[in-house]
């Protein structure tokens, strides 16, 4: 279970705060000291909420409040709680009794804090340098999906030249085979021919009849059992 609210929100007026409405609460807490803020509402007959009158009459009210710019030694306190403490503005306003929790805020949020992340990457010369950084990087990158791109196509290529070479080869082999085939099938019929061609008792009609023809005979049984393979 969390806090209960400190007032109905019902009827309550917001908005600044009236000089009349100051001078209720500055009299009431004369006389009755800060604190059981709770009470002040009721007591008082202000339509305001207990948190708001606290905060009027700790940022605005009471005493001792110092205005104006902050000191270095201010700064340089409120620098060293802020690394103990962290933002916790009301522990820290306890080191500094003149000033407010509000106000120690503001000065830290407008004067000390370090930029963010966000206020840092917006500046225009950090922007610069991420686009210079961007345009070195972009060529190398090119670069090396240029290198990887090029090496790929070359293996590719190797790999398809090969197996090309290694079906040719095949084709090559095939086709050496069956001419050779061709050859010892139709070199027995052309060596016949060029001997009855040449044959000097074919060409003479001489005494060498014979053997004529049994040229003439063996190039007929040739031609009539495989007339194909004499051309």
């Amino acid at each position: 279970m969390g806090r209960p609210p400190c007032c109905d929100k019902i009827g309550v007026k917001k908005g600044p705060w009236t000089p009349e409405e100051d001078i209720i609460l500055v009299s009431y807490i004369q006389e009755h000291g800060p604190g059981n803020w709770r009470a002040v509402p009721t007591n008082t007959g202000l339509l305001r909420c207990s948190k708001s009158c606290r905060l009027r009459w700790t940022n605005y009210l009471r005493p001792g409040i110092k205005r104006g710019n902050f000191t270095d030694q201010e700064e340089k306190l409120i620098i060293h709680l802020q690394a103990l403490l962290g933002n916790r503005w009301a522990a820290i306003a306890s080191y500094l009794p003149e000033r407010t929790d509000n106000d120690i805020k503001n000065y830290w949020n407008t004067h000390l804090s370090p930029p963010s992340a966000a206020t840092y990457a917006s500046s225009a010369e950090n922007i610069s340098r991420l686009l210079q950084n961007w345009v070195r990087n972009t060529p190398k990158v090119n670069s090396e999906k240029a290198t990887t791109t090029t090496t790929t196509t070359t293996t590719t290529t190797q790999h398809s030249s090969t197996a090309l070479e290694s079906l040719l080869g095949f084709d090559d082999s095939s086709t050496t085979t069956e001419n050779s085939n061709s050859a010892d099938e139709k070199g027995p019929s052309l060596a016949l021919l060029e001997t009855w061609l040449f044959d000097e008792t074919v060409i003479g009609g001489g005494g060498g009849g014979g053997g004529g023809g049994g040229g003439h005979e063996d190039l007929i049984d040739v031609c009539l059992n495989d007339p194909d393979n004499l051309f």
